[in-house]
This record gives structure tokens, sequence and C-alpha cells, in this order.
């Protein structure tokens, strides 16, 4: 068995802010990714995603995003400063190592991989995200859907769906932005249980990052405050309030039941339907911890306080939605909690 320092699981942005939080306090991290380079789920997502805030406002401690610091990169920029960001790491990075099983092991922990390797680490941070499991919330008749589902983590781009009756669930930034840009092709609608919430982009000429940022609402530690953390508005220069006020996409109540290959709206009506697609957001994917006892709820999520786990120190969280502030799982925010991470366990580390 390889005996290592700390361990961090996944090698996405939350993943290499915490490899850079943990050289900076003195350790020796191993980076496990599951995929074959360290930009973690960025690679996966659909092909016109574009950052919501600015370049400033989107990089990693330690190093800018390149450019013009007032655009909003998009998907491919972001994958390319990731995997820059990694190459510039003191930090051993090993892809194609997915991490099946964490469990506790004396004064540490035994990290057990696919391919039957095992590690010994005195530290653990998991930073895995949540990409690998999208939410897909019970809909009536969803299950004997004829026609096709999939959820955004599977959508690449509009093209498939040219012509045909498509529908997007969801009310958030991926929803508004998949919907509209199916509209130019497609009969798209977006079904949402209440009215979209918008938020503009720009306030008093300035993006309205600089305000979260200038004023410490982005890094305030709302997160243990919050039993049930509200849901974001979508970010708009005024392009998506439009569409959906022309109809391209109409916004309709959430429909009440699929049937076969047809949908059945809140008004009574019924008609065919091609395709529905899951804007719904995803869930702390940490299957790894379902052995170590204390970890997880029953649901599946972190048990923890402000990133740490109180069942099992050593064991630390990066990246998780709300961890301790509105940015923890952003681009922007996710180096703060990081560094925290990385002074528990450099603390820990000394005492043990």
């Amino acid at each position: 068995m390889e005996h290592v320092e700390a361990v961090v699981i996944g090698g996405g942005q939350s993943g290499l802010a915490a490899a850079h939080a943990l050289v900076g306090a003195g350790l020796k991290p191993v980076v496990l990714e599951t995929s074959d380079r360290p930009a973690g789920s960025w690679p996966r997502y659909y092909d016109s995603l574009t950052l919501f805030s600015p370049a400033r406002f989107s990089a990693l401690p330690g190093m800018p995003f390149g450019g013009d610091p007032d655009r909003y990169p998009h998907r491919d920029e972001v994958v390319a400063y990731l995997t820059a960001y990694a190459s510039r790491l003191q930090a051993d990075i090993r892809t194609g190592r997915r991490v099946i099983a964490v469990r506790a092991d004396g004064a540490g922990f035994t990290v057990e991989l696919e391919d039957g390797g095992r590690l010994s680490a005195r530290a653990v941070i998991a930073a895995s995200g949540s990409f690998g499991r999208p939410h897909r919330p019970g809909l009536p008749g969803l299950e004997a859907f004829a026609g096709q589902v999939l959820h955004a983590a599977d959508y690449r781009g509009p093209a498939p769906f040219a012509g045909q009756r498509v529908v997007v669930v969801g009310a958030g930034n991926s929803a508004v932005q998949i919907a509209a840009e199916l509209a130019r092709d497609s009969r798209a609608s977006l079904a949402t249980r209440a009215p979209v919430k918008f938020a503009r982009q720009h306030l008093l000429g300035r993006d309205l990052h600089f305000w979260l940022t200038s004023t410490g609402l982005d890094s305030a530690p709302l997160g243990r405050l919050l039993k049930t953390p509200p849901a974001p508005p979508v970010l708009d220069d005024g392009r998506y309030r439009a569409a959906l006020t022309t109809g391209t996409p109409d916004r309709r109540p959430m429909f009440t039941r699929l049937d076969d290959d047809r949908v059945t709206w809140a008004d009574g009506t019924t008609e065919r339907l091609d395709a529905l697609i899951l804007a719904t957001g995803y869930r702390p994917h940490l299957p790894y911890l379902a052995g170590l006892e204390g970890a997880l709820d029953p649901a599946g999520h972190p048990r923890h306080r402000a990133g740490s786990s109180p069942a099992h120190p050593g064991l630390e969280f990066v990246g998780l939605e709300w961890q301790r502030s509105l940015s923890s799982n952003t681009l922007r925010g996710v180096g703060r909690d990081a560094a925290r991470a990385a002074r528990r366990l450099a603390a820990h580390l000394a005492r043990s």
C-alpha cells in the first residue's frame, strides 16, 4: 500500500483549489481524478455554456484568468484554464483514477481505487463535485414516457432537436439558456413550478459580481444559517427575459402528466412531445463515502460543519453548494473554502 500525507478526490476546480491550498500549507497532496485530464466536469458541459461571471471574478487562487478580464468565458476557455492551472501545481495529479471507497484506518484513511490500488492517507479532501449525480425529479409519468428524456448533463447542443417539440424543465440559469438556444430551431417551452426569477447582470455600469465582492456578500458565511438555501436567480443582461416575453421559448406552468408520447398541461390541454430535457440540478456525488460511518446522511448528502466532517477528523469537503457562502461551489469562491480546509488539515496532522 502506498502511504501519502493527503489525498484529494476530484481534479476539477474544487480539487485543484484544494491541492493549491494544501501545497501552500506545506503538505504534499495526491490528486485522484476519474477522467483523463484535470478539468473535472467542465469538458462534459453543453457546447454553448458561458460563465455568468466575468473572467476577473472566475479565477482560482494564484493564477488570473487570462485575456479580457471583463469578458464572459466559454466552456472551452474554462477547460483550458483549469488544464494550465493544474500544470503549474506542485502536486501529484493522477488522472484515470476512480476512487470507489474511503475507509477509516487507525488515525487516517484507506483510499481504494477501481483498478485495485490502495493508498493510506492521513487526510482526505472530498472534492468530486456533483456532475456525476444529476437530479431527476419524480415527475408523473416520466418513467413511461415514450419520447426522449435526458438531463442537462447529457445535453450538448440544439442540432439533434431541430424541428421537434421540446420541453425543458427547470428555472435556473442552465434551463433558461438551453431553452432559449433550442427555441431558435425547435418548438421549445420552459416548464417551471413558479415564474422565472431574474437578476440584472449589470447594476450602475458594473457586473453584479463586482457588487457581490465589494460588499462582502459573496464570501459572507451564510451557509450554516440557511436550512434551505434559496434557488439562485437567472443572471440576465436582458436577452433571456426578452426571449421569454416573446415566447421563444414560452414559459408554462409545470405539466401535470406525461403519458406515452404526450404531455398534459395544467390547463388540461395535451399535445405530442418529442423530447424532455431535465435542467433540474445536481446532488453531491460522494458514493465512495457510503461505507464511512457518519460521513453521509441517509440521502447521501455530506454531514459537515462548514466543510469539516464531525464524525471523521481529517476528512474535509470542498466545493459543496452553500458549504459556507454563496460562492462556495464556484470558480471565484472555492479557493476560500479550500484554504480553510487546508489550514484545518495542517493543524490536525500536526496534532496527530
